[in-house]
């Protein structure tokens, strides 16, 4: 996932609002969000080549949310563990989210890097295993895409311009943000052709949804919990033209 956006108590009828892209080859096999057979209590996509998945949350509130940390001159390893078993052993937990946050860092080399949002209708924390602390998130929106949490990329700082916009609604609604997600940052004569310019760091920072035949914005996904415990769900498949291709809506 290459973007995610979301305000913590900062609505006056949500305590949290999620925006968020998952960006991913088009080949690797995934599950559209539903409630797991064999793990109930996960709300969640699936990644079917390795078991985990990306962003979910569970009827008790909790929720967890991942992106990639991009390091292009790194050599990629192969490593034993998968970043999207971190957002399924979390909804599956029981603990508060900043000592589980913090128990992670020491776990941090057995994956490649990650940001990891973890929260419970009452906190709400971050980790990632490219820095040495885990915090609780302040009030406020901010934004997380492929470095570290609010870190002034272009996409991530227009980003949490448009949704504290958003957030001046009393009556938010899903279609507002899905229309934030859909936006390609660019005008058509300024999105590069190949996929490595499309990949590219710069590129990266500027793009909200990716449209590429091998790598592109699979889903959107759209959470809003409310201050009564409710919970609307809402996620948008695309193929890889851009186009949609199912909107799967869930309400708790």
């Amino acid at each position: 996932m290459c973007l995610i956006l979301f305000a913590w108590q900062a609505h006056s009828r949500y305590s949290l609002v999620v925006a968020a892209n998952r960006d991913e080859f088009h080949q690797r096999p995934s599950a559209a969000a539903d409630f797991w057979e064999d793990e109930p209590r996960i709300l969640a996509g699936r990644d079917l080549q390795a078991g985990g998945t990306w962003l979910g949350i569970t009827r008790s509130g909790r929720f967890a949310a991942i992106t990639n940390y991009r390091e292009p001159l790194v050599p990629e390893t192969p490593l034993e563990h998968s970043r999207g078993h971190l957002v399924r052993d979390f909804l599956n937990d029981d603990g508060t989210p900043l000592p589980y946050a913090r128990e992670l860092l020491s776990q941090g080399p057995a994956y490649s890097g990650f940001n990891l949002l973890l929260g419970t209708p009452d906190s709400l924390a971050w980790v990632s295993n490219r820095s040495d602390e885990a915090f609780t998130i302040s009030a406020g929106s901010h934004g997380l895409s492929n470095h570290l949490l609010d870190t002034d990329w272009p996409k991530v700082h227009s980003g949490r311009e448009r949704l504290d916009e958003l957030l001046e609604d009393e009556n938010l609604e899903p279609e507002a943000l899905f229309e934030l997600l859909t936006d390609q940052a660019l005008t058509p004569g300024e999105i590069p052709e190949s996929l490595e310019e499309r990949l590219a760091p710069e590129q990266l920072m500027k793009h909200y949804f990716i449209v590429s035949p091998v790598y592109g914005t699979r889903c959107s996904t759209v959470v809003l919990v409310g201050r009564d415990g409710s919970v609307i769900f809402v996620e948008r498949q695309f193929d890889p033209e851009g186009n949609e291709t199912g909107t799967r809506r869930f309400e708790l």
